[in-house]
């Protein structure tokens, strides 16, 4: 049996401008700005910068759900699954 842990599984945003929108009104009806975001995530601000520019696309499940869970959403609303192909990630095939 090997002590190795499974890597957590790796989530793109669906959009920058869908996060975007999803922050101008959020599931209770408030807008948030990206530092609350982040600090009600529990997230770097830079992250939350990241995203919303497209500089970094992907985050690991728990940040992906913390952001979620911030903005009042479901987690695939705003994510998408995906696994890493070589150096790149691609949307994760479901299983039927």
């Amino acid at each position: 049996m090997s002590n190795e842990t499974a890597p957590p599984a790796m989530y793109e945003v669906h959009s920058s401008d869908r996060l975007k929108m999803l922050m101008e009104r959020t599931g209770t009806g408030d807008s948030i700005t990206s530092r609350e975001l982040a600090a009600k995530a529990g997230v770097a601000h830079g992250t939350i910068g990241g995203l919303m520019s497209g500089a970094q696309r992907v985050v690991p499940e728990g940040k992906a759900q913390a952001i979620a869970d911030a903005l009042g959403v479901q987690l695939r609303v705003l994510w998408v699954e995906v696994e890493r192909q070589g150096n790149a990630f691609i949307p994760k095939q479901a299983t039927a």
